[in-house]
């Protein structure tokens, strides 16, 4: 089926509905039929059956959404519904005609929202937009790479180019880009990571060794207590609250730390259970701690604290002696800091009472297994390193690392994002890999650290990357400071993007700009040698194979190996010792060099065909040892620090609705936060809204508080008066990627900081807007004739330095 024509209109949020307040349960029925209604209506019935049934068993395809692990028994079922979602987005077959381009100006369809993109259909055959043009042209595959290698081959240097990486990209596809950008002779590998989960690595890096999860997909189940903190399961990644459940049921208990109420975590009805159709399900938390935002670090100190209370009343009984004394260091330090940690302090940074602090850390003392797990609640705020390095004290303390039911579980929401950082996707690979790589083949790689995302955005405004290449995603709406990154995106000389569908970033060029089509994670993919599988790895280090179970919705679509195989025929060819064309024909051959460079990959084409496949080793969960200079774990300090509210404001966070992945949106409504047919709201607690002079329905223009000159704005957002922490706000991205500037960053991950974005408002003169007005909604005040802001920020912060002198 082909179509040039809108499939859908844009969604005119005057209509918009807000129930009260939010749903105390998630799941259910309406979890089934909001999963399976839109896949029937988009890919019949027949279509539907042979993917939804395949997902995440072990012999079809893993779910593109996010990264949460298999069981070792699957479930017939073993879907949620943005898995579900996920793959009607992708699979539906539906396709972009030729005719489209030539009907649609790029100007044109920059007024055009992501759901109205994404909605047209599949991409399906390369596209070129000239210098000086407003539209793609169709291109044959040929004269496509040519464009690319010419331009690549033309640069004054490689580090005039940067190659973004998306988490849904397979092991095989990653490795081969890496493999590619090093070749060519730059370590510019900004990622998804860089933007999410990176401040996880860096913590869990510097003080285990290791910035993977240190648990396993059964330990969920064997846990005394699973602390969640910063994420919201029921939306996020849904499958993890069969495993919640499943510790309820065996006696463990829940706390959840967040700012706003989510409906997961209060109660889940389980669909494959009598008792979560016919009954009320099962309770979840048995607390919750609303905490404000950036509060986390204190709250966690605060507890630490407690821990060593208690032993000092009963020496002995309370610090796991034997485990601190064989495997860690750093706890003499760490105990005289903490105790000098006032409450008080505690109490205005947490916006908690003492009482509930108190009871924490009493279910953390009771408590001999404990889990405790975080997603970008966490990872994106200032302090978002050294509050992660707090989770890994608090689970030391008492030797909750290394022991079954136990440990630290950071909860990543890209299919493959582990798996990418695996095969090499980072901008600072050690030597080990480095040195491996350069002899499997036969070239020395180049040594300087690459650039993440932030800096990749810097250098494009001052013209220094001439050339981005993004395999997968949609960067210019994922990253912060959407104006600033327009700009600096259409600062280029051009733009490559490997893609499934239409989104933002096809429409923000360089003077020049190809899209290049590629193949799904659901679709089979037949090569010269046979039909071929990819790998991949989730959140638990879990490695498995991936196949394809539909017929792709073009002949004339490569999967994501052939296309990088082409790119560095075009660009490279001979270089390096590299057979792209072997690569292209057998995934085997990629994977077999895997196994010679990526450690813990040996054997690698035997281990992944086991049943299940394989589980990546892990010193911390494994054995108790810890890849750090000392070979101990480390208990560190870090100062405490958060962010004062100045009077007339709030501090604002960004959040996915129900009805989207990432900058994927698939529908306006989010009925968990009682929300339908419109996405420009700010959740605002009634207090708050009565404290700030507003009016619960209004429409009110939200402004970033920063001094550097540059006015960022939301305009026509209609107040919600919402259950969230008081002095806290919360809005959609990636709407409210406008607000964050681009230097506001967590502190030595380079993570942006959309979790604490200090805002303003002001009474809107502007009408609701449709859901495609991105300009009319984020509007700035340049602060230089060049039209880039100035680096100066002013976020107002106050440091615990009195308390802990």
């Amino acid at each position: 089926m082909t179509r040039s024509e809108p499939r859908v209109n844009e969604i005119d949020e005057k209509d918009i509905e807000v129930s009260k307040g939010p749903k105390d349960w998630a799941a259910g029925i309406p979890g089934v039929y909001n999963s399976m209604k839109p896949a029937i209506e988009h890919m019949g019935l027949k279509r539907t059956l042979q993917t939804v049934l395949k997902m995440n068993h072990k012999d079809g395809f893993d779910c593109p959404s996010c990264a949460w692990p298999d069981p070792g028994k699957r479930k017939t079922f073993e879907f949620c519904e943005n898995g579900a979602k996920a793959v009607t987005w992708e699979a539906a077959p539906v396709v972009i005609s030729s005719d489209f381009w030539a009907e649609n100006s790029i100007t044109d369809l920059r007024e055009r929202s992501e759901y109205w993109l994404g909605m047209q259909g599949r991409l399906v055959e390369p596209v070129y937009k000239p210098a000086g043009e407003d539209h793609y042209r169709p291109v044959s595959w040929d004269e496509a790479f040519e464009i690319v290698g010419n331009k690549l081959k033309s640069l004054d240097a490689p580090d005039d180019a940067a190659f973004y990486t998306s988490g849904r990209t397979s092991n095989e596809a990653a490795f081969l880009y890496q493999l590619f950008v090093r070749g060519f002779g730059t370590n510019n590998l900004p990622d998804c990571s860089n933007m999410c989960h990176e401040s996880s690595g860096w913590a869990m890096g510097q003080t285990i060794g290791i910035g993977k999860a240190t648990v396993t997909f059964d330990d969920y189940a064997d846990a005394d207590l699973i602390i969640v903190m910063g994420q919201n399961p029921g939306t996020n990644h849904p499958r993890m609250l069969t495993e919640l459940e499943a510790c309820k049921e065996t006696g463990g208990q829940i706390v959840a730390v967040n700012p706003l109420p989510e409906a997961g975590l209060k109660r889940y009805k389980n669909p494959q259970k009598v008792k979560g159709v016919a009954g009320k399900g099962t309770e979840i938390a048995d607390q919750f701690l609303q905490v404000r935002l950036g509060g986390d670090m204190a709250l966690l100190q605060a507890v630490s604290k407690r821990v060593f209370e208690a032993e000092a009343k009963n020496p002995g009984t309370v610090l796991d002696h034997a485990f601190l004394e064989e495997h860690c260091e750093g706890l003499d330090e760490l105990r005289d800091y903490l105790m000098k940690l006032d409450d008080a302090t505690v109490v205005e940074a947490t916006g908690l009472r003492i009482e509930e602090i108190d009871e924490l850390a009493a279910r953390y003392l009771a408590a001999d297994k404990v889990i405790i797990t975080w997603a970008m609640g966490i990872t994106q705020q200032k302090k978002g390193v050294a509050t992660i390095k707090e989770i890994i004290n608090l689970l030391l303390l008492r030797g909750n690392i290394g022991k079954r039911g136990a440990g630290a579980s950071p909860i990543r929401g890209h299919s493959n994002v582990q798996g990418d950082r695996t095969m090499g996707i980072w901008e600072q690979m050690p030597e080990t890999f480095m040195d491996a790589l350069g002899k499997e083949f036969g070239f020395e790689p180049p040594r300087e650290h690459g650039v993440d995302v932030v800096e990749s955005i810097r250098r494009m405004r001052d013209g220094q990357v001439k050339v981005l290449v993004a395999l997968g995603g949609n960067l210019v709406s994922a990253t912060s400071d959407t104006q600033v990154a327009e700009k600096a995106f259409q600062n280029t000389d051009m733009t490559v993007q490997i893609s499934i569908k239409l989104n933002r970033s096809h429409l923000i060029t360089g003077k020049e700009a190809l899209i290049l089509p590629c193949k799904g994670r659901t679709e089979i993919d037949r090569q010269a040698t046979g039909e071929q599988f990819v790998s991949v790895e989730d959140t638990v280090c879990a490695v498995h194979p991936s196949w394809g179970s539909v017929e792709p919705v073009s002949d004339n679509l490569l999967s994501e190996p052939a296309i990088i195989s082409r790119l560095a025929r075009a660009t490279i060819d001979g270089k390096i010792n590299a057979d792209w064309e072997g690569f292209e024909k057998n995934y085997d051959l990629i994977r077999k060099h895997i196994a010679n460079v990526v450690e813990g990959c040996e054997d690698y084409n035997q281990k992944i065909r086991r049943e299940g496949g394989f589980v990546m080793a892990n010193g911390p969960r494994d054995s108790r040892t810890f890849n750090t200079p000392t070979g101990k774990a480390v208990l560190t300090v870090n100062d405490l620090e958060y962010l004062e509210r100045p009077e007339g404001t709030l501090i604002l966070q960004s959040l996915r609705s129900h009805d989207q992945w990432n900058t994927t949106i698939y529908g306006h409504n989010d009925r968990y936060r009682g929300i339908k047919k419109g996405r420009h709201v700010v959740f605002i607690n009634p207090e708050d809204i009565t404290e700030l002079g507003l009016e619960d329905g209004q429409n009110v223009d939200i402004h970033g508080v920063y001094d550097d000159g540059v006015q960022r704005v939301l305009r026509a957002f209609r107040v919600v008066s919402y259950p969230t922490a008081r002095g806290c706000a919360a809005a959609y991205y990636p709407e409210a990627n406008v607000l964050v500037p681009l230097d506001e960053v967590a502190e030595g991950s380079n993570t942006p900081r959309s979790k604490q974005i200090i805002v303003r408002f002001e009474k809107s003169t502007h009408t609701a807007p449709t859901s495609h007005d991105h300009v009319a909604t984020v509007q700035t005040r340049d602060a230089e004739p060049d039209g880039f802001p100035t680096n100066g920020t002013a976020t107002p912060v106050k440091k615990a330095e009195a308390a802990n002198a």
